[in-house]
């Protein structure tokens, strides 16, 4: 066997990590033609197919199943080696990356790194709208706004505060259909929700009430989308009050409290937080999205 090439073992481990191709080629900022021929060679090195290919991605087969957990043990060292080393770098010039929900990039973010570019203008943003979780400690970003407490090792993660949630449909659709008169009645309305995620059936089912995928007339897993088919008069929806109230022709099904919550946490590695940049990245965001969320 020949010796393997440590740029190979990346591609695998970030492909293995991210089911595709295309995903991991986003995540190295590399290209599919490039990772494919890492893959190519790295299976020719070791005489043994690695992934099977498929209409949606790759899965594993045996061989590269036991292969990746070495894999992913020296991609963490290599990344440890140069997170400690980026520490000490004093430079406010440079990029940070931020990965952060589909709703969350769309709409809140924009005006906080607008005024962070204006003050800081030799930071470099790069904004990861995704809601994959994606991996700190491997660099795939340097900060990340989440719904949900990260997990990972040597993360740090702050809870900045809690979004407030509530069902919406246009005036148009409610004057062809009428106002539920409670909550529940949302039920035998025309509803817009997720395709395979199951957070607004989740959340539905934290209300008291069952439902599956087939009570959304119009299914779709982009937010951003599901969002826009509300706006266009389709159905009743949910989202985030503060993106709601900002639209004029949209009003609450629900009545004026929440129908519920979300968290909102932002974590960074330890080591890189003390990156000036990063740091004062880190600091914006947290102080300004702080100014749109309930305090924990």
């Amino acid at each position: 066997m020949q010796d393997l090439d440590w740029s190979h073992l990346q591609s695998f481990v970030a492909v293995a990590e991210h089911g595709s191709l295309s995903a991991a080629a986003r995540a190295r900022h590399s290209s599919q033609p490039t990772l494919s021929r890492h893959i190519a060679l790295l299976e020719q090195s070791l005489g043994a197919r690695l992934f099977i290919r498929n209409k949606t991605g790759v899965t594993l087969t045996d061989r590269g199943s036991a292969l990746v957990a070495h894999a992913g043990e020296m991609a963490d060292a290599a990344a440890r080696l140069s997170i400690l080393a980026q520490g000490g770098d004093g430079a406010m010039a440079g990029a940070v990356r931020i990965t952060a929900s589909q709703i969350m990039a769309t709409f809140l973010l924009p005006p906080v790194l607008t005024a962070l570019h204006q003050e800081y203008p030799e930071i470099e943003i790069e904004l990861v709208a995704s809601d994959a979780t994606d991996n700190l400690l491997r660099r795939e970003a340097d900060i990340a706004v989440r719904m949900y407490r990260p997990t990972q090792g040597d993360v740090i993660a702050k809870h900045i505060g809690n979004l407030a949630l509530g069902a919406y449909a246009t005036k148009d659709y409610i004057a062809r259909h009428g106002m539920p008169e409670k909550l529940a009645d949302i039920l035998d309305h025309d509803l817009v929700g997720y395709d395979r995620s199951t957070l607004i059936i989740d959340g539905i089912a934290a209300m008291g009430m069952q439902v599956d995928r087939s009570a959304f007339k119009f299914r779709c897993d982009d937010q951003v989308v599901c969002w826009q088919m509300v706006r266009a008069g389709f159905g009743i929806g949910f989202n985030q009050t503060t993106i709601a109230q900002s639209d004029p022709n949209i009003v609450s099904v629900a009545g004026p409290e929440p129908v519920g919550y979300l968290p909102v946490w932002l974590a960074a590695h330890a080591e890189l937080r003390q990156t000036p940049r990063i740091r004062k990245v880190y600091d914006a965001l947290s102080a300004e999205l702080s100014k749109q969320l309930i305090r924990p």
